[in-house]
């Protein structure tokens, strides 16, 4: 069995590859029927699959984009993916570059192999102080 993190990274890569070629039909593929993009916003917007293809592809270009620490989990027939993500996007002539929080479920399927249910994106927290105070309250230090 491979491992979790390197399949799911590499798909994670397969499905950004596929927005900033603009290839609708490598998108669809990686996104199962049911797919939302949740934008983590006030107030939180949600995509369908079927706007979110039309978005990818004609509306909100990415140009490039790069992840930072990957996380990943699985937990039965799903895993979850988290990261930093920095994205060079245009929506509609404005600029929507900038560091990014994304968290996406992705489940497998008997036949096919993974595909991405769900994708929340938000951006990031630019307190410095945030990740020690957090870690400070973990008990298992």
């Amino acid at each position: 069995m491979a491992d979790v993190t390197a399949v799911i990274e590499t798909m994670e890569n397969r499905w950004m590859r596929a927005w900033v070629g603009g290839d609708r039909k490598e998108l669809k593929g990686l996104t199962a029927s049911n797919f939302i993009l949740l934008l983590g916003s006030k107030p939180a917007v949600i995509l369908d699959q079927r706007s979110w293809l039309e978005a990818a592809t004609k509306q909100w270009h990415c140009s490039s984009f790069r992840f930072g620490d990957i996380h990943v989990r699985r937990l039965g027939s799903t895993a979850v993916f988290a990261s930093q993500l920095e994205l060079k996007s245009v929506m509609d002539e404005h600029d929507w570059s900038g560091r990014w929080w994304v968290t996406s479920l992705w489940r497998k399927r008997r036949i096919g192999g993974w595909r991405m249910v769900e994708r929340i994106l938000s951006r990031t927290e630019d307190n410095a102080d945030a990740p020690a105070a957090i870690k400070s309250l973990q008990l298992w230090r």
